[in-house]
């Protein structure tokens, strides 16, 4: 079983590899898939055996082979992040469908987290595949119908998760005469309601403005930001995401 650990954590590694590759070409418009990685600096190919998960970026030291141009620290954590999560999917579902459905859901999420992050920006590209997903999967009656949904209720909640955020973008165009919240955060909390329901909608909705809110506080005081300043809500409704599936069970219970 270990063995199996270990290449489900290599697995994750690698798609954490290709997850960087999607973070630095998707808002550049660039091809994902056909072309080599190349230095951001020095544009020297990257040889294979410089492209290990983990293993180059410790060898390198965080640096380009060619010209000692310094690597992102951001490379070596997308791996781990996406090695971590398939780790813990694997862990509690093994040889499941909704472990491959969390196998996607934590490639996209950490790529759609650091894009929205960096770009302010949440691609078609991802949010579309996710929201197709999320319910074509709601057919599939061996799946845990808690977890996930019957169609009725993920339409229901794809619908009204896209609806709240345009409603909000809506609100706050008539009032402050300019955007507070872009369609990409709409699609992606639609993409989340299709794939756990529309009973998720709330406390994704409650965890991520709460975590937003707290982690803008100390700016505020500091004035370091004001209350117009821009902020990608992405990474929040990821988190609040990510919190309401740790929370599950607890807000299952508390719901019966």
């Amino acid at each position: 079983m270990l063995l199996t650990y270990i290449a489900v954590f290599i697995l994750g590694s690698l798609w954490g590899s290709f997850s960087n590759v999607c973070i630095y070409r998707l808002p550049e418009s660039e091809n994902i898939v056909s072309s080599r990685s190349k230095c951001r600096k020095c544009s020297q190919k990257i040889n294979w055996y410089d492209n290990i998960p983990f293993i180059s970026y410790i060898i390198l030291r965080g640096k380009c082979r060619n010209c000692n141009f310094k690597i992102s620290f951001q490379y070596f954590l997308v791996e781990l992040l996406v090695a971590i999560g398939f780790l813990i999917s694997f862990y509690f579902f093994s040889f499941t469908i909704t472990t491959l459905i969390f196998f996607v859901l934590t490639v996209f999420f950490v790529i759609i987290f650091f894009i929205d992050l960096k770009h302010f920006i949440i691609p078609n590209e991802l949010t579309f595949p996710l929201m197709a997903i999320g319910f074509f999967k709601s057919f599939d009656p061996n799946l845990n119908q808690y977890l996930f949904p019957n169609y009725i209720n993920s339409l229901i909640g794809g619908i009204s998760g896209y609806l709240i955020i345009w409603f909000i973008i809506f609100l706050y165009k008539k009032i402050r005469n300019k955007e507070g919240m872009g369609l990409g955060d709409a699609k992606l909390l639609s993409a989340i309601g299709f794939l756990f329901g529309w009973i998720s909608i709330p406390f994704i909705l409650f965890f991520s403005s709460f975590i937003a809110l707290s982690s803008a506080i100390p700016s505020l005081i500091k004035k370091s930001r004001t209350m117009s300043s821009k902020i990608p809500f992405g990474p929040y409704l990821i988190l609040g995401c990510v919190i309401y599936l740790i929370m599950f069970k607890q807000i299952i219970i508390f719901l019966n």
